[in-house]
Formats: C-alpha cells, structure tokens, sequence
C-alpha cells in the first residue's frame, strides 16, 4: 500500500485512490487486452500519480476521483500502445534492413557510409533530433531538454526528419 504523502492535502487523498486499486487493475486489464503485466504497470503508475499530485477532486466526490483515476490510466495505455508503434522502422530502405548481420564487413562499412551520408543532407535541427533520440537512444523529454526546446517540437522534427533520412536514403 502506498504511504501518505506528508503533506496535508495529501495525506487524506491517498487512501481514497488506493481504495479504487481493484477497479483500477480491472479496468486496465481490458485496456491492455490481458495483459496482466502491463496492467499492473499502468495502475501502479496511476496511483503514483495521483500521490505526486492529488487532483482537486480528492477531497470528498469519490466518483469524481474514479473517473480521474481511469483517464489516466486510459492517457498511460494509450501512451504505452504509442511507443510500442514508435519503432523507427523505415528510416533505412528495406534492402539494407534485410542483409545477413553476419555479412561482409565491407558491407557493412559501405551501410554506415550511407547512413553518415544521408544524415549530412538533413538540416541541423533534423539531424540533431535523429541522432538524440535514435542514435543516443534518450527520450523525446530528455532531447526537448538537451536541446532546449518543447517536446512537441522534439516529435515533429523527427517525424519530419525520418521522412527525409527515407528519401535521402532512397535516393
């Protein structure tokens, strides 16, 4: 069970949202289709949000509070099917993506020249965000946060600069 927060406005909240954890856990068992796993995850994270910080429905309409409880753990299922899609794949043509891993080193070579090549045509801003996020492997949070920008601006220069690593590696 969680343990009070320490704070006055929390404290009182916390049992309340840990009384809906059996709820919580079936409903995110439907969203994730059974996944017993990732339920738990979703629900768990939920209840740890709703500790860090209380919405304001917490003091008293506990139907208030449910249906705050199932939007997030409906925003975290949704944000867990999202990254799971999230997979760059396509930023290099089928051809290279198919070739034995075990193959010829000078095949390999000549791949990681395309790639450099390819990645030296994009933009400063489009291959600072590529090689953040896919080559230093961080987040979109953490790039938006090296870089100084919001993390909005983070998942449109990728998604833009992916489509145009596609057509200089097409080309």
């Amino acid at each position: 069970m969680i343990a009070a927060h320490g704070t006055a406005g929390s404290a009182p909240f916390v049992p309340a949202a840990e009384r809906h954890r059996a709820q919580l856990m079936k409903y995110a068992n439907r969203l994730t289709h059974g996944d017993r796993h990732r339920a738990e995850d979703i629900v768990q994270e939920t209840l740890l949000r709703a500790w860090r910080r209380p919405p304001a429905t917490a003091a008293g309409d506990d139907e208030r509070l449910l249906a705050w409880l199932y939007a997030v753990a409906r925003n975290l299922s949704v944000d867990m099917y999202r990254r799971d899609r999230s997979v760059p794949v396509g930023a290099l043509p089928l051809q290279l993506l198919n070739r034995p891993t075990d193959g010829d080193l000078a095949d390999q070579v000549v791949t990681g020249q395309l790639v450099r090549t390819a990645l030296g045509r994009l933009s400063d801003e489009h291959r600072e965000v590529i090689v953040r996020v896919h080559l230093c492997d961080r987040t979109g949070d953490q790039a938006a946060q090296e870089i100084g920008v919001p993390p909005g601006t983070v998942k449109s220069r990728t998604h833009y600069a992916l489509r145009a690593l596609r057509r200089e590696l097409a080309a």
